[in-house]
């Protein structure tokens, strides 16, 4: 006869505790990126994530271990925009959690059990190259952009500013996931420690080579830049007053350029030459040209644009920018014939605004170049890159983050213009209506004080030009290519050693006798 064998029911309880550790663990980066600015939180930040990961029963709970993971990191990343969204942030979270499903799959195959030290070694190649695989998927700016890449938490970061006129910001995010998995696996690896360790100094000795062999720009004049913040002003006449007060005041201080922020123009100036002429008159008063930004509807095209104006003693110089890469839900709806219902539930574009057609290098008076980029465009690093190899000199990002006053906002989104000044070696202007402004030199540095989200002023910034080109300038995204091959490569080798595999033949049955019963007694 037989014994039933009772069945072990697996904890609801425990499945519950185990995703919402997934959720938590994938929200520890955040915690890198301005406004807590702990930059070398971010080298240990994924551990417990790989931990958890690492420790999943099969694939498929890995995969739901990157997929939750991966939901905590976008939510708590851009937790800023729930004002905005409300809960369809999180809907928008889960729908790109998923590019982390097959990280964690990958994350499993090359962590799990006790891998020999010559398989932890190529895991600290593969995780790494995989995390950026999923960097690259959702930087594409129909799935919101390259906000939040792990590298940028490293924008005050002397040695990974130097990285990056290398490899770009991809490099960096690649030393952060490579140290973080061989912490991990030295953690819990005592036999594969060593290789850890190995690769640990491997990475120091990279970053170090970069920092003393990686050619460097050379200085090549300087322009006085003249940054115009008016603050949270929501009437768009007076807004317009104060810039106009405040670039009055900077008459006599031999500015070569004054920037005003995203939208500080409300109306197209073809369609209202009393504000070109007004705008016109400050010029002369300062003796610069000024850029500033119209958000309105165009009388020589249909639609709304956002579009960046020089604007000289005789008017508009001719010289415009038409923005070309909107922000989801902010300024466009995708889909909208699916996801229009995104506006009854957030602060979502009521009509959709119209994109530019291609980059534009401006020529001010004294023959210096100016590349312009509006608010969300800086996030995107092959875009100032372009311009640098069309000829700027200068790169200008024009933004306004007044409705995330009070959030991490205005600190993240000024930090990405040291990133692109590092990756291409030319200084870089964030002007914004509201701050934070803030200009960074050719090598990423800071320059001069930021105008914070309470500043109502002007101020004046004597920026160092530069000529060369950066290794990432010439290269490109080099550091994303290497990274898809050892993912391809990897992939290969395992699908080659699944081959090699014997297959596994099922038991034979028990031979039975001619009643039909077992051959073998009953116990």
């Amino acid at each position: 006869m037989r014994i039933p064998v009772g069945r072990h029911r697996p904890r609801l309880d425990s499945a519950w505790w185990r995703g919402t550790a997934a959720l938590l663990a994938g929200a520890l980066p955040a915690l890198a990126f301005p406004a807590p600015s702990l930059w070398w939180f971010a080298y240990v930040a994924l551990v417990p994530w790989l931990l958890l990961i690492r420790s999943a029963p099969g694939a498929r709970r890995a995969a739901l271990d990157g997929w939750l993971g991966g939901t905590g990191f976008m939510i708590a990343v851009h937790h800023w925009l729930m004002p905005s969204l409300n809960v369809f942030i999180v809907v928008l979270a889960a729908l790109l959690g998923l590019l982390w499903a097959p990280w964690g799959v990958l994350v499993r195959s090359t962590l799990g059990g006790r891998p020999r030290a010559a398989r932890a070694l190529a895991a600290i190649a593969v995780v790494p190259s995989g995390w950026l695989m999923v960097e690259l998927v959702r930087s594409w700016q129909g799935l919101g952009g390259p906000w939040g890449l792990l590298g940028a938490s490293q924008w005050e970061v002397t040695p990974a500013l130097r990285l990056m006129s290398v490899g770009g910001v991809w490099l960096v995010s690649l030393l952060v996931v490579a140290v973080n998995t061989a912490v991990a696996l030295g953690v819990v690896l005592p036999h594969v420690r060593s290789a850890a360790v190995s690769a640990l100094v491997v990475c120091a000795l990279i970053t170090g080579a970069a920092w003393m062999w990686a050619p460097h720009t050379e200085r090549d004049g300087r322009l006085r830049v003249a940054v115009v913040q008016p603050g949270v002003i929501e009437d768009g006449d007076a807004r317009f007053a104060r810039s106009e007060a405040l670039t009055r005041s900077l008459a006599g201080r031999h500015v070569n350029l004054v920037v005003w922020g995203e939208s500080s123009v409300g109306q197209d100036l073809a369609a209202r030459p009393d504000l070109a002429a007004r705008i016109a008159t400050l010029s002369q008063d300062v003796h610069a040209d000024i850029l500033v930004n119209v958000d309105a509807r165009r009388s020589d095209k249909p639609g709304i644009f956002k579009s960046s104006v020089l604007v000289g003693p005789g008017g508009p110089t001719g010289q415009r920018y038409d923005k070309m890469r909107l922000v989801p839900f902010g300024e466009y709806i995708p889909a909208r014939s699916l996801l229009g219902w995104a506006t009854s539930v957030g602060k979502a574009a009521d009509e959709d605004r119209r994109r530019g057609t291609a980059p534009v290098v401006m020529t001010l008076p004294d023959g210096v170049h100016v590349g312009p980029l509006v608010c969300f465009e800086s996030a995107f690093p092959d875009m100032s890159r372009h311009l640098v190899r069309m000829g700027a000199q200068l790169l200008i990002a024009q933004s306004s983050t007044s409705s995330f006053q009070d959030t991490w906002a205005p600190a993240q989104h000024a930090s990405l213009a040291a990133l692109r000044a590092a990756e291409t070696g030319r200084p870089m202007v964030h002007a914004t209506l509201t701050g934070i402004s803030a200009v960074y030199g050719p090598d990423g540095e800071r320059i001069g004080e930021r105008l914070g989200t309470s500043a109502s002023t002007a101020a004046v910034y004597d920026v160092p030009l530069a000529r060369g080109a950066t290794l990432y300038v010439r290269l490109g995204d080099w550091a994303v290519y290497t990274a898809l091959a050892v993912v391809a490569a990897f992939c290969a080798a395992e699908g080659a050693r699944a081959l090699r595999r014997p297959a596994r033949r099922p038991p034979a049955p028990p031979a039975r006798t001619a009643h039909g019963s077992p051959a073998h007694p009953v116990r």
